[in-house]
């Protein structure tokens, strides 16, 4: 796995200074956003639609950077590389990193909002 940390804190801390009350509202929709996304790749991968993974990884891909999430970032890279390359057989055991990284991210967020 990556030496990437789960979030990036100096980001987030930027973040959070340019958002201000909007940060928890950002919060709020990135990890909403997130689930519907996640899902939306394992939606594509029993429909055998690379390309619909690949737009969905890419995007997804955007928005965990964005936010601070640098592994979420990294392996929404391989899975558009993979939907890019009509390449579904690994797929499965990504999307599962995917999904247990997003835990970790989001138990992380959602930690921040509690303080």
């Amino acid at each position: 796995m990556s030496d990437k940390p789960h979030l990036d804190e100096e980001a987030l801390a930027e973040l959070q200074d340019v958002m201000d009350d909007e940060f928890e509202v950002l919060i709020h929709t990135y990890l909403a956003d997130s689930r519907d996304r996640i899902r939306s790749m394992r939606e594509a991968l029993s429909a055998n639609d690379s390309d619909a993974l690949a737009r969905t990884a890419h995007s997804f891909k955007g928005s965990c950077i964005n936010i601070g999430a640098p592994r979420l970032g990294e392996l929404s890279l391989e899975a558009e590389v993979a939907g890019k390359q009509s390449r579904l057989e690994g797929v499965p055991a990504l999307l599962e990193a995917i999904d247990s990284e997003f835990q970790q991210v989001a138990e992380r967020l959602e930690g921040l909002l509690v303080r």
